[in-house]
C-alpha cells in the first residue's frame, strides 16, 4: 500500500488533499501543528501527527514516526497582504520560515529513505501568484517564487535516483481562509499604513469580486496534486484552477 504524507491538514487544500488518498485507497500520514481527530474521517489508513515545518526537532520526529514515505506533498503555508512597508521584520521571517524553509526542510528529511529505494515522489505547492505580480503580496509571492525555482532545480537533481518532483500552482481560491486570515494577521501587526489604504480598498475589492467569477476550488488543487503524485509523465509545473490556468497560457 502506497503511503503518502501531507503537511499543512487542519483545513483547506491539505484537508481535502487527505480525504481524496483516502479515498483512493492510500495510507495517509496528515500532519499538522496540532492534530485534531476530527479534521478527518476515521480510517485504519490513516495517522494524524503533529508537525511543524519551521522546527527541525518537529520535522525529524515526523519523518521518522510516518515510516516509509512513497509521496510527499508540501502543502503547510501561511498567507500575508500587506505592503512591504507596513510588514514586520518578524513577520516576514515567519513567512519564510514557513513557506520556503519549511518546505526544503521536509524535502531534506525525505529524501535520504526515497534515494535509498530508488523511488519517491515530491510535490510543493506554490501560489499562481508567483505567475503574475500583484499589490500588497511582495513576501507572499516572494516566499512562493523562491519554492518554484527550489522545485525546478530539484527536480534534476533528484531524476538521476528515481526521485519525481513536481509542483502545483493554485490561483486565487475564496472559499479558503487564506484572506480572511491574511487580513486578521495585518491587523493584528498594526494594519495597514495610511498611505496604502486606498490601494488597499481596491484590492480587497477586487479579491471579493473575484468569488464571482471562475477561480480556484479545493478540488481543482486536489486533483492537480494526485495527477502530481500518480502521472509520472505530468508536467513539472501544474497550474490548479480556472485562473491559475489562465496565467499560465
Amino acid at each position: 500500500m502506497n503511503t503518502v504524507m501531507i503537511t499543512g491538514c487542519s483545513s483547506g487544500f491539505g484537508r481535502e488533499t487527505a480525504e481524496h488518498f483516502l479515498s483512493k485507497g492510500w495510507s495517509v500520514v496528515a500532519t499538522m501543528r496540532m492534530p485534531r481527530e476530527d479534521v478527518l474521517p476515521a480510517s485504519d489508513r490513516l495517522r494524524l501527527l503533529p508537525l511543524d515545518v519551521t522546527d527541525q526537532g518537529s520535522i525529524a520526529a515526523a519523518v521518522e514516526a510516518a515510516g516509509a514515505i512513497d509521496a510527499l506533498v508540501n502543502n503547510a503555508g501561511i498567507g500575508w497582504m500587506g505592503p512591504l512597508e507596513g510588514t514586520p521584520e518578524e513577520t516576514i521571517r515567519d513567512i519564510f520560515e514557513t513557506n520556503t524553509f519549511g518546505v526544503m526542510g521536509m524535502v531534506r528529511a525525505v529524501v535520504p529513505q526515497m534515494r535509498a529505494r530508488g523511488t519517491g515522489t515530491i510535490v510543493n505547492v506554490s501560489s499562481s501568484t508567483t505567475l503574475k505580480p500583484l499589490p500588497l503580496l511582495p513576501i507572499y509571492t516572494a516566499s512562493k517564487a523562491a519554492v518554484n525555482a527550489f522545485t525546478e532545480c530539484l527536480a534534476l537533481e533528484l531524476e538521476p535516483f528515481g526521485i519525481r518532483v513536481r509542483l502545483v500552482l493554485p490561483g486565487q481560491a475564496p472559499g479558503t481562509r487564506f484572506a480572511t486570515n491574511a487580513r486578521a494577521k495585518m491587523a493584528e501587526a498594526g494594519g495597514i499604513p495610511e498611505a496604502y489604504r486606498p490601494l488597499a480598498e481596491r484590492v480587497f475589492a477586487a479579491h471579493a469580486q473575484a468569488a464571482n467569477r471562475e477561480v480556484t476550488e479545493p478540488r481543482d488543487v486536489v486533483a492537480a496534486i494526485w495527477r502530481a503524485v500518480t502521472e509520472p509523465d505530468c508536467p513539472l509545473r501544474l497550474p490548479a484552477g480556472a485562473d491559475a490556468v489562465a496565467l499560465a497560457g
